[in-house]
């Protein structure tokens, strides 16, 4: 027998990198890749599988989509790039999104309808071809309408019971409301805002939370729409730590601007709850981006965010992505808030999510100790729509399993 041990690892790390180079190759050519795909699949499934459309049709569609892929990613550009377009980033955030869901729904109905119409024996070619692509019309027309709808309304309350085994009976029944991920942006919200802020005033909690994503462009440009947050209203504190965007956007004018209305940013920090003779600990972290953004004294830090607080209270962290967890249940926190994935927003998204979190939305179990609420947003990213992934505003009712039970 030949022992292979030596030689087997030195190949499996030089394989390694070489796979990891060629993955970055292909990660920079997405870009370019990805608008092709979003728009000629879709062109191909209703235009040219066997309709046989007459002429005008086929002109004037294969000419819209062309449009559309030529369209989409000056406007991103414009909207998003250094020129900031306000009305450039809104047609090419709503191209996005168009072309998402009749992707999606052209690959879905392009494969399995017509497969499901072949094997019934419905029809010939052409007319398989036509239900498939007044199909896919239809479906995209209504999610596209239905999907705007959910992103523009005021998110209905998520409520659920979290119990710590940690928490003093003096902290039972402690309302915790979480708001996220509002980014405020090229659409104006500031009348949404408002709602947002009856909504959670509403809730009558102790601690109101942010947990970043605010807003996408400065804080000079989205003061408007952030400017309700001022009239939210917590029993005991307002407390904020920053997300990804505001890394795009001089997170420090965000921090800035929260503390102004009121809010106290948690900048790997952390605050004391009492009630009725039991403690708290609210800690918070910069975003895990944070770091690489440049700004002094930006990063996450869980060891700061926790210095000084007695090892045998509980703990309820605000971190932005969910994937912070893992540090969080290394030093034992009791729960983490966080944002970010907004469920994916327009579905099937929610699969390429996971693959960069470990949760997508709910409460989550990670470790012996350590719980996870991931909040699918307040608002939307980008394109104004939300598939299968409601927005939400959530209250968290925090229960001791030491609180005296009534008979």
């Amino acid at each position: 027998m030949t022992d292979t041990s030596d030689t087997r690892p030195a190949d499996n790390e030089a394989r390694a990198p070489r796979q990891q180079s060629r993955l970055l190759r292909l990660m920079r050519y997405l870009p370019l890749v990805a608008p092709v795909l979003l728009w000629t699949v879709p062109c191909w499934v209703l235009l040219y599988t066997g309709q046989h459309w007459p002429l005008p049709v086929t002109l004037i569609g294969t000419a819209l989509f062309v449009l559309g892929l030529v369209g989409m990613p000056v406007a991103m550009m414009r909207g998003h790039g250094r020129r900031q377009q306000d009305r450039a980033a809104i047609v090419g955030d709503t191209l996005l999104g168009s072309s998402w869901i009749l992707f999606t729904w052209s690959v879905l109905l392009g494969v399995f309808l017509r497969l499901a119409l072949t094997v019934a024996d419905v029809g010939e070619g052409q007319g398989r071809a036509r239900v498939v692509a007044w199909a896919v019309l239809g479906v995209a027309a209504v999610l596209l309408v239905w999907g705007y709808a959910e992103a523009r309304r005021v998110p209905r309350v998520r409520r659920l019971d979290v119990q710590l085994p940690r928490l003093g009976a003096g902290l039972d029944g402690l309302r915790v409301a979480l708001i996220t991920d509002t980014h405020y942006g090229p659409l104006d919200r500031a009348r949404w805002s408002v709602r947002v802020c009856e909504t959670v005033n509403a809730l009558e909690a102790d601690l109101v939370c942010h947990t970043g994503d605010i807003a996408d462009g400065t804080a000079e440009r989205r003061r408007a729409q952030a400017a309700p947050l001022r009239t939210v209203r917590a029993t005991r504190a307002r407390v904020y730590v920053t997300g990804n965007h505001e890394y795009y956007s001089e997170a420090q004018g965000w921090v800035d601007l929260m503390n102004e209305l009121g809010w106290e940013p948690l900048r790997n920090r952390h605050l004391l709850l009492e009630r009725g003779g039991d403690t708290l600990v609210v800690a918070g972290v910069d975003d895990v981006t944070a770091e690489s953004s440049g700004l002094p004294g930006h990063r996450a830090h869980l060891t700061g965010a926790l210095d000084g607080a007695d090892p045998d209270l509980p703990v309820l962290l605000l971190a932005h992505q969910p994937k912070f967890i893992d540090r969080a249940a290394a030093a034992g926190v009791d729960l983490q808030l966080s944002g970010h994935t907004h469920g994916g927003q327009i579905w099937p998204f929610h699969h390429l999510v996971r693959l960069d979190q470990p949760a997508l939305a709910g409460l989550t179990r990670h470790g012996s100790r350590t719980l996870l609420y991931t909040s699918r947003g307040t608002g939307f990213w980008g394109p104004p729509f939300r598939v299968f992934a409601p927005s939400e505003i959530t209250l968290l009712v925090l229960r001791s399993p030491h609180a005296p039970t009534s008979s």
